[in-house]
């Protein structure tokens, strides 16, 4: 049984938590291939739009498979920093045309409908999932960062 702080702060860090979840399993092998692992086990708090194994499933072919390449972990790194924002952002702090800054440098824009909350073009499926050091939104695409 966890306390009701314990449910609002989550007992795991955003990488433990997303290793537990077996729809989220491509995310954590990507941050394994960019070496973001220990970052994101970090003290935060962080907040993470994490995009699901279908949402990398629905890249287009062979995408997924040439960022995990060796090669092509700056590219890797941009991809999955455009998917961190810092600080504990839950979904009640994000507003309409909100601009937040990610930790790849580029921002993200949120938009508030009726029943969903989109980021950029991306519908948040799962909000407010607490973690030690900030908190995960589950997402249904994966956000590319604009070319710099």
């Amino acid at each position: 049984m966890t306390t009701d702080a314990a449910a609002a702060t989550g007992t795991k860090d955003i990488v433990a938590l997303a290793s537990e979840t077996p729809s989220l399993s491509t995310l954590v092998q990507a941050l394994k291939a960019a070496d973001l692992v220990g970052a994101l086990q970090g003290t935060g708090p962080f907040t993470v739009f994490a995009p699901t194994n279908e949402a990398f499933a629905a890249l287009p072919a062979g995408t997924l498979e040439s960022l995990l390449k060796p090669e092509n972990k700056q590219k890797l790194i941009d991809v999955l920093t455009y998917h961190v924002v810092e600080g504990n952002v839950k979904s009640t702090d994000l507003t309409n045309n909100m601009m937040p800054k990610t930790l790849n440098g580029a921002t993200l824009k949120v938009m508030l409908h009726t029943n969903s909350v989109m980021i950029n073009d991306a519908t948040v499926t799962m909000p407010n999932v607490a973690a030690t050091n900030g908190v995960v939104h589950v997402i249904d695409k994966v956000l590319l960062p604009p070319s710099k």
